[in-house]
C-alpha cells in the first residue's frame, strides 16, 4: 500500500532532522520503502510518499524519529485507480 507521511518538525527545527538524516540515514526497517519527498517552503513539514505492507514497519521507523517530528500517516491511492474503482474511467 501507498502512504502519504506528513512529518511536522518539532520546534520548526528542520536542521536537526537533516543533521540526523546525514549522520544516520533514514533508519527505515526492511519492508518500508521510501518513494519521494517534498519539504514545505517554511521548512516546517515534510511530505513523503512511502510504501509498506505492514503498518508495524511505520511504528518501528517512527520510534527512531519521534523526538524530532510528529507524524500523520495517510493511506493513499493514485487518482486513476480511484476513478477505475468508482467506474469513472474508461
Amino acid at each position: 500500500m501507498m502512504f502519504m507521511v506528513i512529518e511536522t518538525f518539532r520546534d520548526q527545527n528542520g536542521k536537526a532532522v537533516y543533521d540526523r538524516l546525514r549522520d544516520k540515514g533514514r533508519q527505515m526497517p526492511d519492508g518500508l520503502k521510501f518513494v519521494n519527498a517534498w519539504v514545505s517552503a517554511d521548512l516546517g513539514r515534510c511530505f513523503q510518499l512511502m510504501e509498506a505492507d505492514d503498518l508495524t514497519q511505520f511504528q518501528r521507523w517512527i520510534a527512531e524519529w519521534q523526538d524530532l517530528m510528529a507524524f500523520e500517516i495517510v493511506p493513499v491511492v493514485q487518482s486513476r485507480e480511484t476513478a477505475i474503482a468508482l467506474g469513472a474511467a474508461s
